[in-house]
């Protein structure tokens, strides 16, 4: 089929990779305006459009693809299906009405649960054992629609942002191949969503970062793991911003008795950093000090001269 594809992250990228390769005749891509990165300020474009580039597809990245002078143009481009995954805009109702089978979504949780921007991401923060993907049939309301397939799979204690995000594409760019094949054919068939169970997963703040070492240690990982990406989890130290990147519940340390130490406690042994939560024992594993490149947790204490005593969160 002839396809628009819009989507912005790396997810995305794999979605659209999925696709050509399966065939299907990407007309055009439709992703997020460049965007200025670091120090620097230079402009990094997003992966879907490096992706759309190296393989001879245009591209079009408009502020607001509401707009009206933007939907005449996407009303120019031949079009089947429009296949939308992580895009990071609402699609009007005149968009949705575009295409001859309409607009198909990508969306990263098993709907109704966690509807909004960053399922993937609270899914994991959340402590959530499950997770999935949906292929949905796009309506005007927020990840509302009716949804033709979905596929779940375990989130694992070791899995973050990253390797869910990996799991995720391939799940989705499977049943997405599947289902584009029976709309083709007429044989798909969408079940409505039952809103009495829907979930939300809004887009992620800033502040939702910041590591309470007065919850459990269970919970912070999950944090962690979640966050990973952005705004990643993050507590101070001696005034300064430390993000933290790795880490690791655990059940004791051999040989201490952490019964006594406080929330947000640092303990440090020769080979290994610990602290202290409202229930458990955290084992600190990668992390980044402002102004630093990340780093092994061990080398960070060495050189901050941290040990027993000293505390996070201060």
């Amino acid at each position: 089929m002839k396809t628009v594809f819009m989507g912005t992250p790396e997810f995305a990228a794999s979605i659209l990779k999925a696709l050509k390769e399966a065939g299907h005749e990407v007309t055009a891509v439709y992703t997020q305006p460049d965007k200025p990165q670091g120090r620097s300020g230079a402009l990094i474009a997003p992966p879907v459009k490096v992706y759309a580039e190296e393989n001879g597809i245009p591209v079009y990245q408009p502020a607001k693809i509401k707009a009206p002078e933007s939907v005449e143009v996407l009303k120019t481009i031949p079009a089947d299906v429009y296949v939308v995954a992580a895009y990071g805009q609402i699609l009007s109702q005149e968009i949705l009405d575009i295409p001859k089978f309409g607009c198909i979504n990508v969306h990263g949780s098993l709907l109704p649960k966690l509807r909004g921007a960053a399922p993937i991401q609270r899914a994991i923060a959340n402590g959530d054992r499950e997770t999935g993907v949906s292929i949905m049939k796009m309506d005007k309301g927020m990840d509302t629609g009716a949804v033709y397939s979905s596929v779940s799979f375990p989130i694992e204690p070791e899995d973050n942002e990253d390797s869910v995000y990996l799991k995720m594409a391939d799940y989705g760019a499977k049943e997405l191949l599947k289902v584009l094949k029976d709309v083709e054919a007429g044989t798909a068939v969408a079940t409505p969503q039952d809103p009495d169970l829907a979930t939300y997963a809004p887009p992620l703040k800033k502040e939702e970062g910041l590591i309470d070492f007065g919850q459990s240690a269970e919970s912070i990982d999950c944090l962690v793991r979640g966050f990973l990406k952005w705004p990643t989890a993050y507590t101070t130290v001696n005034g300064k911003l430390l993000k933290i990147f790795g880490t690791k519940v655990i059940d004791s340390i051999p040989n201490v008795d952490t019964a006594d130490y406080e929330p947000g406690a640092l303990i440090v042994t020769k080979k290994n950093v610990y602290v202290s939560t409202g229930d458990g024992i955290l084992e600190l594993l990668e992390v980044q000090l402002e102004g630093k490149k990340r780093m092994s947790a061990c080398d960070f204490v060495r050189g901050m001269h941290l040990g027993g005593g000293d505390f996070l969160g201060q």
